[in-house]
């Protein structure tokens, strides 16, 4: 049973830090394509980024430069490390998983297409 949890969400000030962590379990973390996606009040889910099985990374452009994605195969964990954080990536945080294709297409990310999904960490910034 494919099982992913998040950690590491929490409330910080505008232009602060936080690192979330998903654990995965239940399948071959390397054989999947991984991805972080979020949903603030009121909002649709928004794909974040995208991590392949060989570890090359994507980003939707409103957090280019500030977050970073990458996946350790040995330990079947996920994170996703944001940096210079502001109000708007306030959101519920989740990490995804898909494993339908050998690499993970973009339009996955945009629309999230992804087969296994977390239940989330809540992120909060205050400015």
């Amino acid at each position: 049973q494919v099982q992913l949890v998040e950690s590491g969400g929490g409330s910080v000030q505008s232009g602060g830090s936080l690192r979330l962590s998903c654990a995965a379990s239940g399948y071959t973390f390397s054989n999947y394509c991984m991805g972080w996606f979020r949903q603030a009040p009121g909002a649709g889910r928004e794909g974040v980024a995208l991590i392949q099985r060989d570890g090359k990374p994507d980003y939707v452009d409103s957090v280019k430069g500030r977050f970073t994605i990458s996946r350790d195969n040995a330990k079947n964990t996920l994170t996703l490390q944001m940096n210079s954080l502001k109000p708007e990536d306030a959101a519920m945080y989740y990490c995804a998983a898909d494993g339908s294709k050998s690499i993970c297409e973009w339009w996955q990310l945009l629309h999230s297409r992804f087969e296994y999904w977390g239940r989330g960490t809540q992120v909060t910034v205050s400015s």
